[in-house]
């Protein structure tokens, strides 16, 4: 389990493999409450996976896909390149929405009843202009309507291809010579409880042990 932060509150499986730690990328829900929990790992000979919690399955899929120990099977293709004419726009402007006539474009105009002061110096203060006042008729600056590109192609993707540098591995995880079981814990809080840790290679008497010592309280 990691409980660290706000919201961070799930489930880690961090393998170690070709001498690195690989997180892994599906995130894997925690129940949260104040019982103990039975966690289960179960790796598959065909290179698949289990994780439950409290004997019910929360996580299965294939090793390679939930975590980045091989190169991805598939890459984009480095010579694709998007079609010039290609459409992403989802919408555009109405080509067809033409503005109105009597439409004002000015959100101030000159006041035409001003006039010009009988002191007005135009040598020192320059040409006079009426002052500017509020256009009683704007309506605010026209746009055409926006409407669906009948052209609209969707979100261009590169296409892809397979990877020349991956190769499967159908022993990747497989461990050998377990010897020693640790725990590495870091906590700011105390509360935590550990029992019970089982190493096999039967997953039905890992179950079943489970529900001996833990199942029962």
């Amino acid at each position: 389990p990691d409980i660290c932060g706000f919201g961070n509150n799930k489930v880690q499986v961090i393998p170690r493999y070709q001498g690195k730690y690989h997180e892994n990328n599906k995130t894997i829900k925690r129940r949260i409450n104040k019982d103990t929990h039975l966690y289960n790992l179960i790796i598959h000979p065909n290179a698949t996976y289990e994780v439950k919690i409290d004997n019910q399955q929360v996580a299965a899929g294939d090793l390679e896909d939930n975590w980045d120990f091989l190169p991805p099977r598939k890459i984009k293709d480095p010579y694709a390149r998007k079609p010039r004419k290609w459409d992403e726009r989802l919408q555009i402007e109405d080509p067809e929405d033409k503005k109105p006539e009597d439409l004002e474009d000015f959100e101030y105009i000159p006041d035409l009843e001003a006039k010009k002061p009988d002191d007005w110096n135009e040598a020192m203060n320059g040409e006079w202009e009426e002052p500017l006042i509020s256009n009683l008729k704007y309506k605010g600056q026209w746009k055409p309507r926006i409407i669906h590109n009948p052209s609209y192609q969707g979100e261009w993707i590169y296409p892809e291809i397979d990877n020349p540098k991956y190769k499967p591995k159908p022993t990747i995880c497989h461990y050998y010579n377990i010897s020693v079981l640790g725990l590495d814990l870091w906590q700011v809080k105390s509360g935590c409880i550990f029992d019970n840790f089982l190493l096999t290679n039967d997953e039905e008497f890992a179950e079943e042990a489970g529900n001996k010592t833990w199942g029962i309280r």
